[in-house]
């Protein structure tokens, strides 16, 4: 199988499909009235540019300058492709402003520079100071890249940062701190030998210089050997590094002997385990090289087991990622108006990054990274990408810093506001679906897909299938999936496909007779006779849910090629219900802006009593808990806590009391329209004794099937977010019915849920 092939095919797709590129520009305030484009423009859009021109900080009051940041690159070092220009650079730059906006909600525009003139850079970025609330650098070749951000540094009055040299530095950092503490060590004592020495090398060191660690300490390599002061052939910036406390001639492996810091940032396998073991006792090996470190993470602790290791790479403990820095330095630089992101405003950072790791880690990031509790020590030391604690964390200490040092220009006054608005940027990210999708890989299952001679479906098999979320097995007509594979040049190794409606084998015939047997023995006074049940399994959702209950796949998913009845019936009456569980039900995921909301019931029950209510709301809090997501659960109608008496209204204020009843630890409150729990001021202001004050709602329960499939389908489209579902709820054993015309992605969802569901059997 051809990998690289596909992932070319994939990228080219993603970044072309649609609108090309990643990023667009939206506008923030009404456009649907000729009044509303006489106040955004002509002649109402004088009046705050004659604000701004008589005080020229009221542009971060009236235009998008404040939360507008930068990317700005000459494409002479992008990523590890080299100088491949501007233009070839660009879509880097787009994914830089998609980080920036996903992990702190900042705006960005890419500038992509056509020179390698140090001059021309520097005033073309410099007459562009008006637009921006700050400047990320970014790919650009070192020494340039040292002279141009020092000058921005120097002329602009914005922060500017280049993410090159200080991301890297900063969280590695971090990790160092918190590793030396580990093995109890001192930092202005430990023997440091860094391999590289390009800009992230220099300002790796410089920064652990300014924790304490001491230069006569540090031993640096280029490709040319030891940074020595004899050498004729260094810039500036290397020989701020030179060290004569070890002869010129030293070679890698002799500084390495009683090391206790290797830091790379070179190239693949320069190490081996052999320099690895002459190390001090409980060494530490950053091997940051990307993608392929400078020693593996299973070399370096099959060589030694006292070592702490810490890569690039996100499929091993301690990943050092540039996505823990610089979206929360920028948004606490933008949020004080920092002139700059000076020194005292990085260490911050480090600081507050090494402090996170120590507290308790989220049930949402464990879920994530497959753990059952991460903990401070050898194997995290520094926090991970997903933790939804990071903006609240870095931000205020890069904010505070800065005011401390005295470049702030609009210091802070209310530190416990500030973080309530930093946290509610938070639902900006799709953390729930990275945690779904993780926690299934853990343990990946059997699922079969009833609709595989549908093209999305066989790209999520191969997705499932290459990313270890599940184990595919495809039903349908072999000849015409395989030519759908073929024809659209997919991967999926070790196929196996069958076909109920014609059994290619003694032993699939076999199979199938058996399947039928047992659904006429389950059926045969419910509606069935032999035939019949003979019949209807030659049927793929019949087939696939049989497969399921007899425990020759852990889950099944179909639908994109039936109707939802005829997809769900087959479900019931093969796999049947949870013990005690009178109704299946259906929930739809949201990830909205306020995270995750989880819809129910949305596909199955027209017009559910009210202990239907209390089992649907049951069933959904219960799969709810499998993402280790508290349930706060809102039960909605057009009344507000008597009201009305009409039949809804009635019902859901009666579903409620039993819930409440029946589970006194349970957060849900009712009944209530449905803006009532996410607007918390009004229901603080008007119903206090709300169990939903002070932290809302993520679970909604509606009256009715009209009531629920109308609200997730206008918000969907609407808002145009991203969906999960729906999940069937109450059966025993995990069956999925996908929505006609599901995407790929939301089909490779569907599988992650199904397999989260199959670990969970018993």
């Amino acid at each position: 199988m051809n990998t690289n092939k596909t992932l070319k095919e994939e990228a080219l797709h993603y970044h072309a499909k649609g609108r090309p590129g990643k990023i667009e520009v939206i506008p923030t305030k009404e456009t649907a009235t000729q009044r509303d484009l006489t106040l955004a423009y002509s002649p109402g859009v004088a009046e705050p540019c004659l604000e701004i021109a008589e005080d020229p900080e009221a542009v971060y009051k009236y235009t998008a300058k404040g939360n507008l940041v930068a990317v700005i690159s000459n494409g002479t070092a992008v990523l590890g492709l080299g100088d491949i220009g501007p233009a070839a650079g660009k879509p880097v730059m787009e994914g830089k402003g998609l980080l920036f906006k996903i992990y702190a909600d900042i705006d960005v525009f890419d500038l992509e520079l056509n020179t390698k003139d140090v001059d021309e850079f520097v005033r073309t970025v410099k007459i562009l100071e008006p637009t921006f609330g700050g400047v990320n650098l970014e790919d650009i070749s070192a020494p340039e890249c040292f002279e141009i951000e020092e000058r921005l540094k120097a002329e602009l009055n914005i922060p500017v940062m280049h993410d090159d040299q200080h991301g890297t530095a900063i969280i590695s950092a971090a990790a160092l701190l918190n590793a030396l503490e580990i093995v109890g060590k001192e930092i202005d004592k430990v023997k440091i030998v860094v391999n590289g020495a390009g800009a992230s090398a220099i300002s790796c060191s410089k920064l652990y210089h300014s924790l304490g660690a001491q230069k006569a300490n540090m031993f640096m390599f280029d490709s040319k050997g030891l940074i020595h002061p004899s050498r004729t052939n260094l810039d500036g910036k290397k020989s701020e590094f030179a060290n004569d406390n070890a002869p010129a001639s030293t070679k890698l492996a002799d500084a390495l002997v009683n090391a206790d810091v290797f830091i790379g940032l070179s190239k693949g396998n320069v190490l081996d385990q052999d320099m690895v073991k002459v190390m001090a006792k409980d060494c530490i090996v950053f091997a940051m090289a990307n993608p392929t470190p400078e020693i593996s993470y299973e070399e370096a602790t099959a060589a030694r087991e006292d070592i702490i290791i810490a890569t690039g790479r996100s499929d091993y403990p301690n990943q050092v990622n540039n996505v823990l820095g610089f979206p929360y330095i920028f948004r606490g630089a933008l949020d004080v108006r920092s002139r700059e992101i000076n020194e005292e405003m990085k260490l911050a950072a480090v600081r507050a990054l090494a402090a996170l790791a120590k507290k308790p880690v989220p049930d949402i990031v464990n879920m994530a990274y497959g753990k059952d509790n991460l903990v401070f020590g050898r194997e995290y030391i520094i926090p991970k990408p997903t933790d939804p604690r990071l903006l609240t964390a870095v931000a205020p200490a890069v904010a505070k810093a800065a005011m401390d040092s005295g470049v702030a220009k609009f210091p802070i006054q209310n530190w416990e506001a500030y973080e309530t608005q930093l946290s509610k940027r938070l639902g900006l990210d799709n953390t729930l679906t990275k945690a779904i999708i993780s926690q299934a890989r853990r343990k990946p299952k059997r699922v079969v897909l009833a609709d595989a001679e549908n093209l999305a479906v066989l790209k999520a098999a191969q997705q499932v299938q290459e990313e270890g979320i599940a184990k595919p097995i495809l039903l349908g007509n072999v000849k015409k999936i395989k030519q759908l594979i073929h024809d659209n040049h997919l991967h999926i190794k070790d196929l196996t496909i069958i076909d109920p409606m014609h059994p290619h084998n003694d032993e699939e015939h076999a199979r199938l007779e058996h399947y039928g047997d047992v659904l006429f023995e389950k059926r045969q006074r419910k509606g069935f006779n032999k035939a019949e049940a003979h019949a209807v399994m030659r049927r793929r959702s019949y087939y696939g849910a049989m497969m399921v209950e007899l425990g020759e796949a852990d889950a099944v998913i179909g639908g994109m090629t039936r109707n939802y009845p005829d997809t769900l019936r087959p479900a019931i009456q093969v796999i049947g219900r949870q013990p005690g569980v009178n109704k299946i039900s259906g929930m739809y995921i949201l990830m909205s802006r306020f995270g995750p909301l989880f819809l129910a019931d949305t596909t199955v029950n027209f017009n559910p009593n009210a202990d239907d209510i209390v089992e649907i709301a049951e069933l959904a809090a219960k799969e709810i808990e499998k993402f280790n997501i508290q349930p706060r659960i809102a039960l909605l109608t057009y009344s507000n806590f008597g009201t009305a008496n009409g039949e809804d209204a009635v019902k859901m204020r009666e579903a409620t009391s039993k819930l409440k009843a029946k589970h006194p630890e349970m957060i849900v409150d009712g009944e209530m329209q449905a803006h009532l729990p996410f607007d918390q001021e009004l229901l603080h202001e008007n119903h206090p004794f709300c169990n939903l004050v002070g932290g809302g709602a993520n679970l909604l329960i509606f009256p009715n099937l009209s009531a629920s499939n109308i609200a997730y389908n206008l918000v969907k489209e609407v808002a145009d977010i991203e969906k999960i579902g729906p999940v069937l709820l109450g059966l025993k054993k995990p069956a999925h019915v996908l929505q006609l015309g599901s995407t790929t992605r939301e089909i490779v969802n569907m599988i992650a849920i199904a397999v989260v569901d199959a670990q969970t059997i018993k």
